[in-house]
């Protein structure tokens, strides 16, 4: 194939192709390549979240050299994109994806005659006024937010204000997803929130925290600041903060034990923390925890390592005992997390149910579809609802599941959202540190070197 940008001569801007899901690739335009005229970004591309290809990105926040926004195709299309638009660089911007999968990528945008770049956080952190501590993980579904409850806690314990600034979730209308604030779970409907977001802000709102969420980290960063004594910056999946954070907390699970040194770029977050926090190891198997604690001290020796376990909660347990129950699990962490089970399969079981139902035989529309699409689900059902499309077929197919009881361990109250007939026993969870140094003391630790 021609190489089509000429050695020497007058050099034409670098045509610029972002894959992404929408969220870091939305950030690495913002942040890297907007406004910047050796390049011009053609597009981006979207996977993983249904129904967010097709979109465009808005005018409002393109930047001059892109008046009418920026469109959005599906990832399928690589090849046929490279070609059409003559695209000089594919740029990968998403997560939680194993590490060939990412080189399969690459070799796609190389057969097809372009290179490909992975940025770097240094090249997309915005910079914070206060202190900032970010929270992320090597896979989805590890127990971010029990960790990030868990500080928020013992900011407000100590009198501090912490803000939780969430990454981002637009999977909406763009335009009115630039900046988010939630303070009350009537923000949620107000900007009527998926069942994904749902998931990653109410269990914050329940407690007492703002949080922020968009498009445009630096407006959010310096509305955030206006309220905050400390940030917390709460990951999506296993990326990489967005904000340049004082203290990187990192959370493994011994249940996918070896995962935090095969997926993109859950593994940079492994070597680059301070804290790891080894979650779950009250139900992970011991060669697991093992496992994990091997490659923390291989891989990571400066970091503090501090075990937990997830605590989890059943508030109506005789509605487990004995009865045949559907559970209904934490969408992410069955699809994108690759977990066949989830807390609520572990409470069902401790509670000693009598059967797990197994739904797949009742899913319809987008549900069978997903089952389809990761078959390593078992006998629990993922919570998806990125669509009210979806959110009918979720009550849809708990509704035709023959059981006595559902079992309900996605952090948001569904009932408020979806009609279920059969009685609902809720599950939560919450952070308890089993090591010492705790997360208090290295928090406070962090503070008075700040101070």
């Amino acid at each position: 194939m021609e190489h089509r940008r000429p050695h020497g001569g007058t050099v034409s801007p670098e045509r610029v192709l972002i894959l992404g899901a929408a969220g870091r690739d939305f950030h690495v335009f913002n942040t890297y390549f907007r406004d910047r005229p050796e390049y011009h970004v053609v597009g981006f591309t979207a996977t993983q979240i249904p129904g967010i290809a097709g979109r465009r990105y808005p005018a409002a926040l393109a930047g001059a050299q892109h008046p009418d926004g920026l469109p959005i195709f599906p990832e399928e299309e690589l090849e046929n994109l490279i070609h059409e638009h003559r695209i000089d660089q594919v740029v990968f911007a998403y997560s939680d994806i194993p590490h060939v999968s990412v080189m399969h990528l690459a070799s796609r945008a190389l057969a097809a005659g372009a290179d490909f770049r992975l940025l770097g956080p240094e090249h997309t952190f915005i910079e914070a006024r206060c202190p900032v501590i970010s929270i992320c993980a090597v896979r989805t579904g590890c127990g971010k937010g029990e960790v990030a409850e868990r500080l928020v806690a013992h900011l407000r314990g100590r009198g501090k204000r912490p803000v939780v600034i969430r990454h981002p979730m637009p999977y909406g209308n763009l335009e009115e997803q630039v900046m988010q604030r939630f303070a009350t779970a009537a923000d949620c409907d107000r900007y009527a929130c998926t069942i994904e977001e749902r998931e990653e802000y109410e269990h914050h709102l329940v407690h007492g925290a703002v949080v922020y969420a968009g498009i445009d980290y630096e407006r959010i960063v310096r509305a955030a600041e206006l309220e905050a004594d400390v940030i917390i910056w709460d990951g999506g999946n296993n990326d990489l903060p967005f904000i340049r954070p004082g203290l990187e907390i990192v959370v493994l699970d011994p249940h996918r034990a070896g995962h935090e040194l095969a997926y993109h770029p859950g593994e940079a977050n492994f070597r680059r923390a301070h804290v790891l926090v080894v979650n779950k190891v009250d139900s992970a198997p011991v060669e697991g925890i093992s496992r994990v604690l091997e490659n923390a001290a291989h891989i990571n020796p400066r970091a503090v390592v501090v075990q937990a376990r997830s605590e989890i909660r059943v508030d109506q347990p005789e509605l487990i005992r004995g009865r045949r129950v559907l559970v209904v699990e934490d969408g992410p962490t069955l699809t994108h997390g690759e977990m066949s089970y989830g807390s609520g399969v572990i409470a069902a079981q401790s509670c000693g149910a009598a059967e797990l139902v197994d739904p797949r035989a009742y899913a319809v529309g987008s549900l069978r579809e997903c089952f389809a699409r990761y078959p390593w689900i078992g006998k629990a059902l993922p919570a998806e609802g990125y669509s009210p499309a979806q959110v009918a077929d979720l009550q849809e197919t708990i509704a035709r599941t023959p059981c006595e009881a559902v079992v309900i361990a996605t952090p948001v109250n569904l009932e408020r959202l979806i009609s279920i007939r059969q009685p609902c026993a809720r599950v939560s969870y919450s952070l308890v540190e089993l090591t010492r140094p705790d997360l208090a003391e290295l928090v406070d630790n962090f503070l008075e070197r700040r101070a």
